[in-house]
């Protein structure tokens, strides 16, 4: 048996056989909604799941344990609205070049699992699968596109022959657990008949539909979607983009058809991306104490280069508005995974998947910039320190996980780098 090796400083090795935990993150703030905890705690893993939280681990159970200490410990956070069908080379499409593989911007921003919103139809979602979603370190679930050939932008998106819901349905049914809800999107004509028959999908496979509302059309007010269409846990996203009736023009607060659509139990998500989101809408609606009850990104090319950026960024924006940070947590965990019937993510119970981001809030001068280009300045930001994925690193910006160069057994003479 070797002799345990406790290095000083962030990172806390051991080399003892036959512990009780893989890895123990020691000393840090947990925030864990889910369960009620907001403090500072240990968290143990093993086997890729979550073994123990608890006030105090001893430290000599963990084969490897890194203090944390002064950072905030939380589920991995979940994406609920992202663009990750990449790779297809179609131009100027979510099924292809506007879409992003997911493991270059999840990671280091504490993001463990995402939603592809829509990306893929009934007719293109097991190419979608398998060119991403069985190859990304990410755990990618999805909705499915009411349109059976997906987010293609022009008349592929218009075209009323292409929306089947029973079609739909059943791809969902044949992939359950992946698919995870069924998406209406960018749609600009009169008809009600993407979201009748999104419905009847998300009814069939039991899954909640998300509406992208597209065209601001006054033969189907939002009024008349959010309190006669959809049903109680679906979702809205783009909540904060002013461009289809979602602020009373008066008031400047939340319009008639969000407050009754809220009281009938739609879910309402941020959805920045880079057209949907604006201070002038945001600011006020928050103030009316209107806040998102899940925080998303849009993550596509466009608005990661934009006032977007990324998750934690839009994160950051919901601080700067005022609101509290395990509220923020809330809607980036438990509150998403609960949105899309994944109750096992999003928490840090015993037996969860061992999905961890640790965060480090600093404080200084920020600006966060909407998709109108207008900058509202905040005083707090998030940075991902560590992602654990299954309970292995995915991301260590300082390298909280390793251990000093000088300490690490000498290489072998002629042995090739790591790639």
């Amino acid at each position: 048996m070797r002799g345990r090796i406790v290095i000083t400083g962030l990172c806390l090795a051991a080399g003892v056989f036959g512990q009780d935990y893989d890895l123990v993150l020691k000393g840090g703030h947990v925030i864990d909604p889910k369960n009620q905890i907001s403090a500072v705690r240990d968290v143990a893993i093993k086997d890729g799941k979550i073994a123990v939280v608890a006030e105090r681990i001893d430290p000599a159970k963990g084969r490897q344990v890194v203090n944390v200490a002064g950072l905030y410990v939380t589920p991995g956070l979940v994406d609920i609205h992202v663009h990750v069908y990449a790779g297809t080379g179609e131009r100027n499409s979510y099924a292809g070049d506007n879409s992003v593989y997911p493991d270059g911007f999840t990671f280091r921003s504490g993001v463990t699992t995402v939603v592809d919103a829509g990306c893929s139809g009934w007719r293109n979602f097991e190419d979608f699968k398998d060119r991403v979603i069985d190859r990304s370190k990410t755990r990618v679930l999805a909705m499915l596109n009411i349109v059976g050939a997906g987010m293609r932008g022009g008349r592929v998106e218009q075209n009323l022959d292409d929306m089947d819901g029973k079609a739909t349905a059943t791809m969902a049914l044949k992939h359950k657990g992946v698919v995870v809800g069924i998406k209406g999107a960018h749609f600009a004509g009169p008809e009600w008949k993407p979201y009748q028959q999104a419905v009847l999908a998300g009814t069939i496979a039991n899954i909640p539909v998300m509406i992208d509302y597209g065209a601001n059309r006054p033969e189907r007010p939002l009024y008349d979607l959010l309190t006669k269409v959809l049903r109680p846990g679906d979702i809205y996203t783009h909540m904060y983009s002013g461009l289809r009736g979602e602020q009373d023009p008066e008031t400047l607060g939340p319009s008639k058809a969000m407050v009754e659509g809220r009281a009938r139990g739609i879910i309402f998500d941020v959805g920045h991306g880079g057209g949907s989101f604006l201070w002038s809408v945001a600011v006020p609606l928050v103030k009316a104490g209107f806040i998102p009850d899940s925080i998303s990104t849009d993550l596509h090319v466009g608005s990661m280069n934009s006032g977007m950026k990324d998750m934690l960024n839009v994160m950051d924006k919901m601080l700067a508005l005022g609101m509290p940070l395990d509220s923020v947590i809330l809607r980036s965990t438990w509150n998403p995974a609960k949105e899309v019937k994944q109750e096992e993510l999003g928490n840090l119970s015993v037996g969860a998947p061992a999905d961890v981001a640790v965060l480090r809030l600093i404080d200084g001068h920020f600006g966060f910039v909407d998709t109108r280009g207008g900058r509202l300045d905040g005083s707090q930001k998030l940075i991902c320190e560590l992602t654990l994925r299954d309970g292995k690193p995915a991301w260590d910006l300082n390298g909280i996980t390793h251990v000093e160069w000088q300490k690490l057994e000498p290489a072998r003479h002629g042995a090739r780098p790591g790639r």
